[in-house]
């Protein structure tokens, strides 16, 4: 009896725990079932719960925040702008991912879920009106014509302290349907924001950077960097920095170039400056005045277009250089006082003739220089010796003498011996019985001058009293008294018709 009722309570206990089992089988079964098509709980996509939600659910809940959609669009200045997804008629589109992280669950783990939270990300993929986001882009402040400053080349510009890079201006004029596909990608994607680049703007043609800017300003630093010390004694003269920008021309296409004309009027200033040629000196003369003369042929040239392409050829090598200028012709002596202690002096009213040689007298004498009355005046100015001929012959129109010694000095006048002056020299003979033009000499006199004085030796001849010279050689050899006769004729015609 014991036996049997011990049985029966066994088999109900055994039924019963069967049936619990069988039951609690079931029901995770079925709960698995149920999450084959539904989130496990606790499950969060995007932020937004949707645990227990089968996919469509859960997809609208998902696109439950495209209402309240905002696209930030940062451009390059890291300034802000703003899309709204109410003003572009946005709509959640579900491109499946919200029903891969569906798939992606394994439903039979649905009782660990219970305990570890689950939570995705899925895109906000969205549909929009195509006129209205156009029409949204363009109503961005970024693209209003006030806001907006035009790109801006760079320059080589000429400031106080020279030629410099005025670098570009990026500007803020964006490329509408550049900035617009952005956009429109960024909304399908459902981001958050977008950032545009350069890529996006219409950007300047030419940047500090730019090859043809740094070979540009390369060369306008070379020209500068090839400043230019003249070496003339007495003086200082540089062509400097700061003249040599004046000579530099920027052209188109950053091309650089020289100013000729500038270098032209640079090289005339130095002439003016330094050209000592027929100049007007003070003489102090052997008598212990000082005289004033002029003309003659005596002095520094300076050899213009010689010197104007001396001047580009530095400045396009680049490099400082310290020269002299290009003369066409040089003194016998350098520096301010080019006469110099060595030379020959004529007092053609004195008729009297000087040689001095480094400050000492060396010799001195009477002479017969032109004769005045006939127009034969010798030319007066400060000229050279020419050359020396030994013996010559002296020709004229109506004349031809023979001289042992003839030294040359203003076009066909110079120095020689007058053996037919049988010794008589000086005193008022040229007034009346003077030369051509020529300075009569002694023939020792003469030979002292032939043996020591050198070609180029300066020849210092002047008048103490006023004098009009009019004849051809005067005339040629740029004398001082010189005085154009047909233009003297001129002159008193028009004071006649006065």
């Amino acid at each position: 009896m014991r036996d049997r009722e011990r049985r029966r309570k066994r088999r109900i206990i055994i039924g019963s725990l069967s049936g619990a089992v069988l039951l609690l089988t079931a029901a995770y079964l079925g709960m698995a079932m149920y999450f084959s098509s539904h989130f496990f709980f606790r499950t969060k996509i995007n932020g937004w719960k949707v645990g227990g939600m089968d996919l469509k659910s859960a997809e609208e809940k998902v696109g439950k925040g495209v209402e309240d959609y905002l696209l930030t669009v940062f451009d390059r200045e890291g300034e802000k702008h703003h899309i709204y997804g109410h003003d572009i008629a946005c709509a959640y589109v579900p491109d499946g991912s919200v029903e891969k992280l569906l798939e992606g669950q394994k439903p039979f783990q649905w009782v660990a879920a219970l305990f570890q939270p689950k939570s995705g990300e899925v895109p906000i993929t969205m549909e929009y009106q195509e006129s209205l986001i156009s029409d949204a882009v363009a109503a961005m402040d970024c693209f209003q014509e006030g806001n907006i400053i035009e790109p801006e080349n760079a320059e080589i510009k000429l400031g106080d302290d020279g030629y410099y890079i005025e670098p570009e201006e990026m500007g803020t004029r964006m490329l509408f349907d550049s900035v617009l596909g952005k956009v429109k990608q960024a909304v399908s994607a459902g981001d958050s924001e977008v950032s545009l680049t350069d890529e996006d703007y219409v950007n300047p043609e030419i940047t500090k950077d730019s090859p043809v800017v740094i070979e540009a300003m390369g060369r306008i630093q070379s020209y500068e960097n090839a400043e230019i010390t003249y070496e003339i004694k007495d003086y200082e003269e540089k062509l400097g920095k700061e003249k040599i920008r004046s000579f530099i021309e920027l052209g188109e296409g950053f091309q650089v170039s020289l100013k000729e004309d500038e270098i032209e009027k640079y090289v005339q200033n130095l002439a003016s400056t330094y050209n000592t040629y027929a100049d007007v000196r003070k003489f102090k003369t052997s008598s212990g005045d000082t005289v004033e003369i002029g003309g003659g042929d005596y002095g520094w040239i300076l050899n213009k277009p010689s010197e104007a392409e001396q001047i580009k050829a530095d400045l396009e090598a680049g490099k400082p250089v310290s020269r002299e200028p290009v003369y066409a012709q040089r003194p016998f002596v350098e520096g301010k006082d080019d006469i110099g202690n060595t030379y020959i002096e004529i007092d053609y009213t004195k008729q009297h003739l000087w040689y001095y040689e480094n400050g000492s007298l060396v010799t001195e004498t009477d002479v017969v220089t032109g004769n005045i009355s006939r127009n034969n005046g010798s030319p007066d100015g400060v000229f050279k010796i020419v050359y020396k001929e030994s013996p010559a012959v002296l020709k004229g129109e109506d004349y031809e003498s023979d001289v042992t010694y003839f030294m040359p000095f203003a076009y066909n006048v110079g120095i020689h011996d007058a053996s037919w002056r049988n010794g008589r020299f000086g005193g008022d003979i040229y007034k009346s019985s003077g030369s051509h033009g020529c300075i009569n000499a002694p023939l020792e006199i003469a030979t002292i001058l032939y043996e020591r004085v050198k070609v180029g030796t300066p020849v210092v001849a002047f008048y103490r009293e006023p004098v009009e010279l009019i004849a051809e050689n005067a005339k040629i050899s740029n004398a001082f008294s010189y005085v154009d006769p047909e233009a003297e004729k001129e002159q008193g015609a028009e004071g006649a018709v006065q």
